[in-house]
């Protein structure tokens, strides 16, 4: 999927994000960076939570959404806009349209959950459905794209996108240090990489300290395989997990070039310890949270680094999720 020709060069410029933080005022919200006094004691570290469930359309992915496309001209948003997404790129894509004016296509799998259907609906999109299993998204985007004209606004591989994702790790950064606190890690939930991208591009200009790690489902490790080989790698078919947010098949070669240089590393969380996650977010931050955006929680908690006397951070990235499901995943003995 094409960039944005104006935005060169194998990584992204800060003076990109300063743009899209501009072009963000009045848009997207300040989340919260959370702290928990009982949590640090418990875990015998500082721990940071960006609350990106807290933003509009409840995830993160506004931002880049609407960044992207505020560039367009007014031809192209006249006809239409076209997206790849398993529900909250979808709702941002949505909201992100409306707000000026123009319509959206989502396509989805098939084996999204109906509560993210009906969101992205209600928000004025119109959804065409595929199954992972049978054809690759990108194929059907790209058809749909032929045949309608629209532009496409990919969950990641666009430099705006990359651009309005940075911002959520500038708010971050700039909210810690008014607690005085100096970040040591980042984990970031990965699916396409992009928020990771993004996020590490930051922190190698502003706190190149500060280790970032990508972290996955353990059945969709494509990322931390990536990282290890040097290349793209797959996700094998037919693979499922309670992350629904962040089953990608591989990772785009965009996000992978920028993280295959600035990553410190990739982990991963199983769908037990993302519930064990999504119980003490809900019980020390009285947060309710998507399983995909608890995996780099978990990771801390799985204790996948070491964290001891250390000050480390996680981006929340989206709440997402409708009450029965969440009461199913955080109650006991859970199989979904």
């Amino acid at each position: 999927m094409n960039s944005n020709p104006a935005f060169s060069g194998s990584l992204l410029g800060l003076e990109y994000v300063a743009a899209a933080t501009h072009g963000l005022r009045g848009v997207a919200v300040q989340t919260p960076l959370l702290e928990s006094h009982e949590a640090n004691e418990r875990l015998g570290a500082r721990l940071l939570i960006k609350a990106e469930n807290m933003q509009r359309t409840g995830a993160f992915k506004i931002r880049g959404a609407y960044n992207c496309i505020r560039q367009l001209t007014n031809a192209q948003k006249a006809g239409g806009v076209i997206t790849y997404s398993s529900g909250n790129h979808a709702q941002g894509v949505a909201l992100a349209a409306r707000l000026f004016g123009t319509h959206a296509l989502i396509v989805m799998p098939d084996d999204v959950p109906e509560a993210k259907r009906a969101a992205t609906r209600a928000l004025g999109a119109r959804i065409v459905m595929f199954s992972r299993d049978a054809e690759a998204s990108d194929d059907v985007v790209e058809r749909l794209r032929r045949q309608t004209g629209r532009i496409v606004v990919p969950p990641s591989g666009d430099l705006r996108v990359l651009a309005g994702a940075a911002t959520v790790a500038t708010e971050l950064l700039e909210q810690a240090s008014g607690k005085n606190a100096r970040l040591d890690a980042l984990l970031v939930p990965c699916g396409g990489g992009g928020l990771t991208a993004a996020s590490a591009v930051v922190m190698a200009a502003r706190s190149p300290d500060t280790r970032v790690y990508a972290v996955e489902p353990a059945q969709f490790d494509d990322t931390r395989r990536s990282l290890a080989t040097g290349q793209r790698v797959a996700n094998p078919p037919g693979r499922r997990t309670i992350c629904d947010a962040i089953m990608t098949p591989m990772p785009n070669e965009l996000t992978f070039a920028i993280n295959r240089e600035l990553l410190a590393g990739g982990l991963t969380a199983s769908d037990a310890e993302v519930r064990d996650a999504m119980r003490f977010v809900y019980r020390h931050f009285r947060m309710v949270v998507e399983p995909g955006a608890a995996v780099g929680l978990a990771a801390v908690l799985a204790g996948q680094i070491d964290i001891a006397g250390k000050t480390v951070a996680t981006i929340i990235t989206g709440g997402n999720i409708d009450a029965a499901r969440f009461c199913r995943l955080v109650g006991p003995d859970t199989h979904e």
